[in-house]
């Protein structure tokens, strides 16, 4: 249950990123980045897990006060809230724009009909009233892992579709031309026609089902187009590079989680929790590596943002696929009750830590936590300048910086020239750089093309 519990945790909507993320990097280069980032997030949990046996403590903000007063524990819990509420945030908007399209393949509609039901901002007050709110009120993680180990069986059928397909579509497919359209003396050539201006074809997504073009227009790509669409990139720089290491850290972080599921813990120690944790990230670490190829193989540079929506460029009604999207739904909906927990928990320790369980406060504040989020959901209109944000500050602060410093702070029994403190001191330098790196390259790509714009995305 713990290994289904840590695993939900680590997966959530970041795997439908990764294949924009692989198109902007190259395969090698992400590899690279990928495998990093486990073996990092890795050494850390170790650290974390050091740190809470010798700090006494098993509630991260604690381990921040024994290490440095009041400032460490406002730290732990600013990164912890800022982390898990732009993760449930993420989630809730794929249920905002995934789940009226759902309802509308079901109904056999060509296009949302505008009806309130097909309203995204409705559906995703109705969702986390009706499921996540119940799941929240659950006293204990433990009991969420029957949710968890569906979710991720879930994720793993949208695994088998994605390869499935990849060797069931063509390449190259009549959209990519669309993308690939020039301008003509100041002006955007129209979706009917590519980019060299000399073939008129009806190219919605309606026209191209199955793999198959229906327009009845004949149509000849030229050979050099197909060969540079259809080529896999191994290493890929531009501005979105910038991105991609800020989505792999936010993919992996698990961290808020990793003490209250130790707490939880069946003959709880500390080498039975590394073992939850090494294989969890080693099995988030095998979804994530195919899905981002598969999906990547399958559409090249087009590929967009979200994995799922440029399947909507190449089927209009497809039954394998709108399972894919109900089973994504069912997943990320079942991760953020586990996601809301450590938040609750925070703030149980900051105001509340000299009051005994109250089950009012308990869903009291789930609901407090569930409403803003919400409320964000439906105000901010995109999440990817979010997610980048919250990847290079949180992210790096829970997974890099706070377990070191806590671990240099808190561990007496290992001298300060050891290998070991040398070793956590370098990571902790490590997350300081990539931190403010990242951060500056987002401010870069933010200044030259401002969020809204298109520019380059």
């Amino acid at each position: 249950m713990s290994v289904f519990n840590l695993s939900n945790a680590i997966m959530g909507s970041g795997i439908l990123g990764l294949s924009y993320a692989m198109a902007n990097t190259g395969i090698v280069l992400f590899v690279v980045l990928l495998l990093g980032v486990a073996i990092l997030s890795l050494y850390s949990v170790h650290l974390l897990l050091m740190t809470a046996k010798e700090g006494g403590s098993l509630i991260y903000e604690k381990l921040g006060e024994r290490a440095f007063g009041w400032p460490g524990k406002m730290a732990a819990f600013g990164s912890i809230t800022l982390q898990n509420i732009g993760a449930m945030s993420s989630y809730l908007f794929i249920v905002k724009y995934e789940l009226p399209e759902v309802i509308r393949a079901f109904m056999g509609l060509e296009q949302n009909s505008g009806e309130w039901y097909m309203n995204g901002n409705y559906l995703v007050v109705f969702v986390s009233i009706g499921i996540i709110l119940p799941l929240c009120i659950l006293k204990n993680l433990g009991y969420l892992g029957y949710t968890s180990g569906f979710s991720l069986s879930c994720m793993v059928f949208f695994l088998g579709v994605l390869i499935y397909k990849k060797y069931n579509l063509p390449c190259p497919m009549l959209f990519m031309y669309h993308h690939t359209n020039h301008s003509m003396n100041g002006t955007a050539l129209g979706p009917h026609a590519l980019h060299n201006g000399t073939v008129l074809m009806d190219m919605s997504p309606a026209s191209y089902l199955d793999g198959h073009h229906t327009s009845g227009v004949h149509f000849e790509p030229h050979p050099d187009d197909v060969e540079e669409m259809c080529t896999p990139k191994y290493f890929v720089f531009n501005s979105q590079t910038a991105y991609t290491i800020p989505i792999l850290a936010f993919s992996f972080v698990c961290h808020p989680e990793i003490l209250p599921i130790y707490s939880e813990l069946k003959d709880r120690s500390r080498r039975k929790m590394q073992n939850v944790s090494n294989l969890s990230i080693l099995a988030m670490l095998v979804m994530y590596m195919f899905s981002a190829l598969f999906g990547y193989l399958t559409f090249y540079e087009n590929v967009e943002a979200e994995l799922l929506h440029t399947f909507t460029r190449v089927y209009t009604f497809d039954t394998m696929l709108l399972l894919v999207r109900l089973a994504v739904l069912t997943a990320v909906t079942l991760t953020v009750p586990i996601v809301l927990f450590p938040i609750r928990s925070s703030i149980n320790t900051m105001l509340f830590s000299q009051r005994e369980f109250s089950w009012v406060r308990h869903m009291l504040i789930a609901a407090f936590i569930l409403l803003f989020n919400n409320l964000l959901v439906i105000f901010v209109p995109t999440i990817r300048d979010i997610f980048g944000f919250i990847g290079s500050s949180a992210a790096t602060m829970l997974i890099f910086i706070l377990p070191a410093a806590f671990y240099l702070r808190l561990v007496k029994s290992v001298p300060m020239r050891s290998v070991q403190k040398i070793s956590a001191a370098i990571f902790l330098v490590v997350g300081i750089i990539f931190m403010f790196s990242s951060l500056s390259l987002i401010v870069m790509d933010w200044i030259h093309n401002p969020p809204g714009s298109g520019g380059g995305h």
